[in-house]
């Protein structure tokens, strides 16, 4: 496989959107979230990403607690065409494993629902530090098992894919590969779309470098987030947490992948890292690279007052249901 050089891998000049962004968050004196409490990050973030504006019309939209593994799962669903049999695909939000919600990503949900003609089921799983790994990844994992045995009341069928964005992409392919480890009784997922994951608990690449600060995720942030949500060293190690360390003989069981990246992200190397070990193990991988674009800029299409919107946003969710829709052909 040939691989983008890592120079070739960010542009010269940061998009002037995202530009505007980051200029934004300095006028507004955005503080560092490194030195927040998880509950006031919450409070930021949500208020960032959550504008008072009417959302993208779905025709069904649904929210419910599921009974799995005795406890309540909150899902979201949203069906763009409730009298047709749509393909489903589980759907888990940004945020570090310890922010976010099924609201500051509900644009994100809407698009895919409507640009990849399919039923989307957004998962509002449990998060550190309350929560720490694996609570999160065994949410995920029951969730998308709970769509696959229930997508006839979901008025769903004809598919299955797992999608998110950063964290949310990380357990959406960690997801994918415990469904191939499990085998007995474990949901048989057709796709995975992956936004920007984590995909390795290490900060040695060149992107952590030259992508350290001043690009909306940092270095500092990043390990923020990693603090609250593993209990130990060690459970950085383990695959449900740096799925990049998975074996080849799983990597190989995997279905294709979508992979969606920017070049300005400090954790784009790895995001490079994995497409290449699904590739070198057999995968179909379609990588997108925004070589331009900064961490987390699908969800940031319709962002709060003052910032401004992020119009490539809405390109990476066009392409987005492009690649659901050829998966499910």
């Amino acid at each position: 496989m040939e691989t983008t050089p890592i120079e070739e891998r960010r542009a010269a000049e940061l998009n002037p959107d995202a530009q505007a962004v980051l200029d934004t968050l300095v006028e507004v004196d955005a503080p560092d979230i490194s030195q927040l409490s998880p509950e006031q990050v919450r409070a930021l973030l949500g208020d960032f990403f959550t504008p008072d504006i009417e959302p993208e019309p779905i025709a069904a939209v649904d929210e419910r607690k599921i009974r799995a593994d005795a406890r309540d799962i909150r899902v979201r669903t949203y069906n763009p065409d409730p009298d047709q049999s749509l393909p489903v695909v589980v759907y888990f939000h940004g945020g570090g494993w310890v922010v976010g919600n099924l609201n500051t990503h509900d644009k994100v949900a809407r698009a895919l629902a409507k640009e990849g003609e399919c039923v989307v089921v957004s998962v509002d799983y449990r998060k550190g530090p309350e929560h720490p790994f694996p609570g999160a990844v065994e949410d995920a994992y029951l969730a998308t098992k709970w769509a696959a045995d229930n997508a006839n009341e979901l008025g769903a069928g004809n598919g299955l894919a797992v999608a998110g964005e950063s964290a949310g992409g990380t357990l959406a392919t960690v997801v994918a590969q415990m469904a191939v480890e499990k085998e007995i009784g474990s949901p048989e997922i057709d796709h995975q779309l992956l936004f920007y994951p984590v995909t390795n608990y290490s900060y040695d690449t060149h992107s952590y470098e030259e992508n350290r600060d001043g690009f909306f995720l940092t270095a500092r942030g990043m390990a923020w987030f990693w603090s609250h949500y593993l209990r130990d060293e060690t459970d950085g190690a383990n695959l449900r947490a740096s799925p990049l360390r998975a074996p080849e003989r799983i990597l190989a069981e995997l279905p294709p992948a979508t992979l969606i990246t920017g070049g300005y992200d400090p954790l784009r190397d790895e995001q490079y890292a994995y497409a290449e070990a699904l590739e070198n193990a057999g995968v179909p991988v379609e990588h997108i690279h925004y070589e331009d674009m900064i961490h987390d800029f699908a969800n940031m299409s319709q962002l709060s007052e003052p910032f401004p919107d992020i119009e490539a946003a809405n390109d990476a969710h066009e392409r987005a249901g492009e690649a659901l829709r050829t998966a499910f052909e």
